[in-house]
């Protein structure tokens, strides 16, 4: 059942992500841009968190999912603060 969750973050993160950059592609608003490239990191941390409890549970991955996380915030940021429009 965790398996299954966790998978539906990743997915859900996925289209977010999928649907921000479709649509910065059409507008040109940069602040989907942000977001979209954010939701990818966030996309690439929920995947990081299926392969950490799932695929190789012996290793502990807590800080590249963290690492990962933490850059796709300060992306979001970046945009947030410095090129707002």
């Amino acid at each position: 059942m965790d398996a299954l969750i966790y998978s539906l973050c990743a997915l859900t993160a996925l289209v977010c992500a999928v649907l921000l950059l479709k649509t910065y592609a059409r507008s040109k608003y940069r602040l989907l841009l942000w977001g979209g490239l954010c939701f990818v990191g966030l996309t690439l941390n929920n995947v990081l968190v299926i392969v950490d409890k799932f695929a190789v549970p012996y290793v502990d991955l807590s800080t590249w999912r963290l690492i990962i996380a933490l850059l796709a915030m300060a992306v979001f940021l970046y945009g947030l603060i410095w090129d707002s429009e």
